[in-house]
């Protein structure tokens, strides 16, 4: 398989995640230890396995941050134990490429414009925009916990938690909380945790690396659900592949001579076509690429420890009666772009590589090693928990349940846009400027490097704001400086011709018509847009 053909496939169709990609080899099974084995703390397990509850199914969410679609091609964990014997979804996209704004579509199940979170910190986003409005009282956690299940939320929650005045704070609706208040979170050492209320810290050894802490508190979670025979919702907010991306001590050596992907948008030649932002892109340094690929090497070395993961809760499920009766859903709040276009690394554009992230379920009658290619998005996470909970889901929702998808049932109509954004494209320029862009109080869940306050209609990140279509042809976006992009997707997979200076009149028409009701819809009404044939 060329290189084209094996990118296309980890994008478009990700149950294909054993094509490696050119440049790094995935590593065997045995290359990545098991959990248990280095990490000398791990929970025990029960001493029998209790009966196997036939109550309401348990929820284990996996939430990557930044992962790339292409990069489960080396997790061979994920692809044995889930993908081989679930389902994958191949075109499933995000609302806003970029940390709170998705995470707080996944708690809200609302487009960004519903939310009103738009970036990561304060005024159009951040922890403190969510809390302000309001929306944490009503979230995917308060539902099933009011539907009787026991909820726990381990790792990130969204950028900026906690505010100084308040570290200990635990938002409505979780039972259970484990996430960072102090320290590196991201540098998964020298961090402390708010552990329902109380501050633990966790230092530089080998067993407190983030991603394993976490992973063990899943565990005895587990392990005292089942001996009270609760259902349980699980939100694991892993922080890989996420800058810095360390990794794992036993994972360190790994990947030594892997190279970020060169899709024939590395590095593009001739962006002539492409927005202003774009356009004043010079070409990558050889000394930039090299430092993406050794980011690149870092990624995937900060992966393999949730790819261990997998496998330890898999079996803790197992041996606990659980997993029979358990979904298990991996994916990212966004994806990552190396190089692309003349990118650096980062988000927050609409291209493929930032918008189009993995989904993979097993669960209760999923079937085993199917790929479903129905538009679905991070919007249709919150009711598709609620549907499987037996929760209440509240008409403020835009997404919808994907539990009839793996039915044998044919779908009367399905969504056939999915929106796109990037910062506020309904604010209104500010009075002043702002010199700078403020940091999350506590300096755990700092912002990404690439901020998102509303500057005369931009970003900080020289991205303008934007908003946008997915369909399963065509990207369309509108750029609030008036520019515009189309691709053609089947034929131009890896969006190296902006058609929008030539496309036909009527399509651009209908585009642009179904956008504008879009980005206003709200509730039903964005699920009765969505729907409509594009004609």
């Amino acid at each position: 398989m060329n290189y084209r053909t094996g990118l296309v496939s980890a994008f478009l169709f990700l149950a294909a995640c054993t094509t490696p990609i050119p440049t790094a080899s995935p590593p065997p099974t045995s290359a990545a230890p098991t959990l248990a084995a280095p990490v000398p703390n791990t929970a025990p397990t029960l001493a029998a396995s209790p009966t196997p509850s036939r109550a309401k199914p348990n929820i284990v969410f996996i939430l990557t941050d930044d992962l790339d679609a292409a990069e489960i091609a080396f997790m061979p964990k994920l692809k044995t134990l889930l993908t081989d014997q679930g389902v994958s979804f191949s075109n499933f996209f995000v609302n806003v490429s970029l940390c709170c704004p998705s995470r707080a579509t996944i708690l809200r199940g609302q487009y960004a414009h519903n939310t009103g979170v738009y970036g990561n910190t304060p005024p159009d986003g951040g922890f403190e925009k969510f809390v302000s409005s309001g929306d944490e009282k009503s979230t995917v956690a308060t539902w099933l916990q009011s539907a009787g299940y026991k909820t726990m939320l381990a790792g990130k929650y969204l950028n900026g938690y906690p505010v100084r005045s308040n570290q200990t704070y635990i938002p409505p609706g979780w039972d259970e909380w484990y996430s960072a208040a102090k320290g590196d979170a991201y540098g998964e050492f020298n961090y402390t945790l708010n552990e329902n209320g109380k501050f633990v810290q966790y230092g530089n050894k080998a067993e407190d690396y983030g991603t394993d802490v976490y992973t063990r508190k899943a565990v005895d979670f587990i392990q005292r659900a089942a001996r009270e025979n609760k259902p349980f919702f699980i939100y694991l907010g892993y922080y890989a592949p996420h800058s810095p991306a360390t990794s794992a001590p036993r994972h360190e050596k790994m990947f030594a001579d892997a190279k970020a992907p060169r899709p024939p948008s590395y590095n593009e030649a001739d962006v002539s076509d492409k927005p202003n932002y774009i356009k004043g892109l010079a070409t990558l340094s050889a000394r930039e690429q090299t430092r993406l690929d050794e980011d690149y090497r870092n990624r995937l070395r900060s992966l393999q420890a949730v790819d261990d993961a997998i496998e330890t809760l898999v079996n803790a499920l197992k041996q606990n009666g659980q997993l029979e009766n358990t979904f298990i859903v991996f994916t990212s709040d966004n994806g990552y772009h190396m190089g692309q276009h003349r990118l650096q690394q980062g988000k927050q554009t609409a291209y493929e590589e930032d918008i189009h992230v993995p989904l993979i379920m097993r669960g209760p009658n999923i079937p085993a090693g199917k790929t479903l290619d129905a538009i679905a998005g991070n919007v249709d996470f919150a009711p598709t928990f609620a549907e499987i909970g037996g929760a209440k889901i509240p008409d403020f929702v835009d997404g919808r349940s994907l539990v009839s998808l793996w039915g044998n049932q044919p779908l009367a109509d399905w969504r056939q846009v999915y929106l796109l954004m990037h910062g506020n494209p309904n604010a209104q320029p500010p009075r002043a400027a702002p010199r700078g862009t403020p940091t999350a109080p506590s300096g755990v869940n700092e912002p990404d490097d690439a901020q998102t306050a509303q500057v005369q209609g931009k970003t900080a990140t020289g991205i303008p704001a934007f908003a946008g279509l997915r369909t399963h042809e065509y990207t369309y976006v509108e750029y609030t400086t008036g520019e515009k992009e189309l691709y053609d997707l089947k034929a131009d997979p890896y969006e190296l011709q902006n058609l929008a200076a030539k496309a036909d009149a009527n399509l651009l028409k209908i585009l642009a018509a179904r956008l504008a009701e879009l980005r206003k819809c709200a509730g039903e009404k964005c699920r009765v847009i969505e729907n409509q044939i594009l004609k």
